[in-house]
């Protein structure tokens, strides 16, 4: 099928199925450099996919190993990422950005609860589907796989550091809190077109300031409901960082993301009243 996407691992393809007719994406890992115990544990992590369910995750259809290459079916989300929508749309205005920051939340508050992170939160792991809605995708699997591969994971952090929370960064392990960091960082990136540190070309020193600055910085046409919400995000011990389910109450989103909901969803019936006849 028609390559959508290239990981380090391998591409992603688009893919019909030929009993249902069903269009799915097909992600293909190259099994020939990993070691058994590598391979033992990308296939719990597909075990962690099979047990996920939940309207703002990209959905597990099955699996199909062969003697090199394990290719993991997912549901093909047809609007691409948030990232492709930045690049082709520019950037959103603040309203949009709560109420996109609310879906991917939802999606987060699913995945802590189930015990798995992320890890991998940006605009480019993010896929939106007709009606606006979102789905958090490339997590799990990919990540595992980065942590095994010392050399690969420490090139690839290097190119992009951008979204990864100071302990990340500093290894001591990445958590629930460290996805709520990247959030915050998504959520600059979906206002201004740009992560933190973007005009920084070497990875290497993104990730001394993410380490070493109090914070990252915080964009001046941000509201102040904005700003707080981010400082929370931001909060340097991930022992302090608010819960996906907290974040919830904030009331840069209970007021800004609530407002446009409701035209948005009415933007949402008006296409569909354009669309019907």
């Amino acid at each position: 099928g028609n390559v959508i996407g290239r990981g380090q691992f391998g591409a992603v393809h688009r893919a019909v199925n030929f009993n249902t007719g069903q269009m799915v994406a097909v992600k293909r890992i190259g099994l020939q450099d990993l070691s058994d115990d590598e391979i033992s544990n990308l296939l719990k992590e597909v075990d962690v996919l099979k047990r996920l369910s939940h309207p703002s995750i990209v959905k597990y259809e099955g699996m199909v190993r062969s003697t090199d290459t394990l290719s993991i079916v997912l549901e093909y989300v047809e609007n691409g990422s948030l990232g492709q929508t930045l690049r082709a749309f520019g950037k959103f205005r603040e309203s949009m950005v709560a109420v996109y920051i609310t879906n991917i939340l939802e999606g987060l508050r699913y995945l802590h609860t189930s015990h798995v992170v992320h890890c991998n939160v940006k605009a480019a792991k993010i896929l939106t589907t007709r009606n606006g809605k979102v789905k958090l995708s490339h997590f799990g699997v990919t990540l595992n796989l980065h942590a095994k591969s010392s050399e690969k994971f420490k090139n690839d952090v290097a190119g992009t550091p951008n979204w990864m929370a100071p302990e990340v960064i500093e290894l001591k392990g990445a958590s629930a809190a460290s996805d709520i960091w990247s959030l915050g960082c998504t959520a600059i990136e979906l206002l201004t077109g740009h992560p933190p540190y973007h005009e920084i070309r070497n990875g290497l020193s993104i990730m001394f300031r993410i380490v070493e600055d109090p914070l990252p910085p915080i964009p001046e046409i941000c509201s102040p409901r904005m700003e707080d919400f981010l400082k929370q995000c931001f909060k340097k011990n991930p022992m302090e960082r608010p819960s996906a389910e907290m974040l919830f109450e904030h009331p840069w989103l209970k007021t800004v993301g609530g407002e446009y909901k409701v035209t948005w969803d009415l933007a949402m019936l008006f296409k569909w009243h354009l669309t019907s006849f």
